[in-house]
């Protein structure tokens, strides 16, 4: 999928405003339809199946639907499994660049990632009160990176308590082995299947605490589609299935590089020591020759945090790159302006460029996450900063440096509010 760019001053992007506020709408019946036809061929070529758990408690709707974020796969299960149920859909507001229209018809509600969104509070219970229809969220924001759950958001306890609405959760198993985000949106043949469960009756959500809740989104947001592939043994044999994986495995484990990885084909390999791993069809790393320091690419990546989180503590943590930019703050197109420059460290995020007309600073605390991405709309890996004003997405020049950064906000988060 691609994206409307546009080749603009730096002057210009900065002054643009920001869209016009419109309430959701419930969406039309017949693009619903639509979109659960245009979805046969992925359901089909996956061999799509889901299963119901405790949905005779749910009670009629409105609902508050959370779904696990694999892939671009995810809209199409959901369409699949809920269809015909009138639900809005929780989305990046990128996605509304150059089809603001559509978005709106199919009734996607936008929210920037990562950037605290009261209007988003209001637009959910709108839709759930006035329109009578469904909310679909992702609460995890982004892709998972690993295969395991990204951190949820701490206040989403207290939300559901507002919202006083039954909570339903799907689950996908395969959506992210069929097209993981490190593999360069390589399609791999992987059946899918779905488990659509009611998590919180309305009556649950009443009696139960935020705190409780949170505990109970835990669980149902905790899963390792690399360990369960093993445990299925399900293989992945296309050729090209390490393609990419030094965007998360970054780091060697053998000799502590970054930025020499290389993944492709079946292998891992390290430019600096010469270390390399063969991936099998299991998913499971083996080095050729010597320890193999971590089989199951959640525990390097683990390591990884672990290691970012020394260097933090350390005062050796530092993100320094020039990194080419692009504005968003309408929905007409993504600005590209040029060459900017961009620092991470304690005191957070700091883009600089164009002769001093941009200077931003966004604080560790701004935000639980991130907002990184792989081969963004095809343009590139990203990071993406921003307020309720405008987005700024950067393309680093270091190479395999999102994954890292994305480690480091989300420690030098946990760490500020531990302070």
């Amino acid at each position: 999928m691609k994206i409307t760019t546009r080749q603009t001053d730096i002057d210009r992007a900065l002054a643009l405003g920001t869209p016009k506020h419109r309430r959701p709408k419930k969406p039309n019946l017949a693009f619903r339809t639509l979109i659960r036809a245009l979805s046969v061929p992925d359901m089909l070529a996956t061999k799509f199946t889901y299963t119901k758990h405790n949905m005779d408690a749910a009670g009629k709707g409105p609902y508050l639907i959370l779904m696990n974020h694999s892939c671009f796969l995810d809209l199409e299960i959901a369409s699949r499994i809920l269809w015909p149920m009138p639900y809005c859909i929780v989305c990046t507001s990128d996605g509304f660049v150059g089809k603001e229209w559509l978005m709106r018809q199919i009734g996607c509600i936008p929210t920037k990632k990562f950037v605290t969104d009261l209007t988003l509070v209001s637009d959910i219970v709108h839709t759930l009160k006035k329109e009578k229809a469904s909310v679909l969220m992702y609460p995890e924001a982004s892709y998972s990176f690993d295969g395991r759950a990204t951190p949820l958001p701490r206040h989403l306890g207290r939300l559901i308590k507002r919202l006083k609405v039954p909570v339903l959760t799907i689950i996908t198993e395969g959506a992210f082995l069929h097209n993981p985000l490190y593999n360069c949106l390589q399609k791999r043949k992987t059946r899918v299947s779905a488990k659509l469960t009611c998590l919180l009756t309305a009556r649950d959500v009443d009696a139960l605490s935020a705190e409780e809740i949170d505990e109970k989104l835990d669980g149902a947001f905790s899963f390792d589609n690399f360990a369960r592939q093993l445990e299925t043994k399900t293989k992945i044999t296309e050729p090209f299935r390490a393609d990419g994986l030094n965007r998360i495995l970054y780091k060697c484990s053998a000799c502590g590089a970054e930025g020499q990885m290389t993944g492709k084909g079946t292998e891992l390999f390290c430019g600096a020591c010469k270390k390399t791993w063969h991936m099998d069809e299991y998913g499971r790393l083996a080095a050729k020759e010597g320890k193999t320091e971590f089989s199951h690419v959640p525990d390097w990546y683990a390591w990884e945090r672990q290691q970012v989180k020394e260097e933090i503590t350390g005062g050796t943590y530092a993100l320094d790159t020039p990194v080419d930019l692009c504005i968003m703050a309408d929905y007409k197109a993504i600005h590209r302006v040029g060459q900017a420059h961009l620092t991470h460290g304690p005191s957070g995020f700091h883009l600089t460029g164009f002769e001093g007309k941009l200077d931003y600073r966004q604080s560790v605390t701004s935000s639980y996450g991130l907002y990184a991405d792989y081969y963004w709309y095809e343009l590139g890996d990203v990071i993406c900063i921003g307020n309720g004003d405008r987005l700024y997405y950067c393309f680093p020049h270091k190479p395999d440096v999102v994954a890292k950064t994305r480690l480091a906000a989300e420690e030098l988060y946990k760490l500020a509010k531990e302070k």
